[in-house]
């Protein structure tokens, strides 16, 4: 299982750990992942996806799941977040 969150599509970065005598060493950033369920209003179904801290509360703040990912590039989404998106197009499009 990757590193990274499905999306924000944020991962692990690298720097230095630099001690009292200023020594540097490199070290990997890791990102804060959860697995986490979150539930589609349009579809009317939950999905288990891993998130960050900060992807949580960007879903939160944009008001749930499929406000998130009527917003977000789809670059950035993983193959599974693409897909409940392309879903959640599609049911819209049958309700219009």
């Amino acid at each position: 299982m990757s590193r990274v969150c499905e999306l924000t599509g944020k991962g692990p970065m690298s720097g230095n750990m630099v001690s009292h005598a200023n020594n540097k060493t490199r070290r990997r950033f890791l990102p804060n992942l959860n697995e986490v369920t979150l539930m589609s209003d349009a579809l009317g179904q939950s999905f288990r996806l891993r998130v960050s801290a900060a992807g949580l509360r960007s879903v939160d703040h944009r008001g749930g799941l499929d406000a998130y990912l009527a917003k977000a590039k789809d670059d950035e989404l993983s193959a599974r977040a693409l897909k409940i998106k392309k879903d959640i197009e599609k049911k819209g499009q049958a309700a219009a």
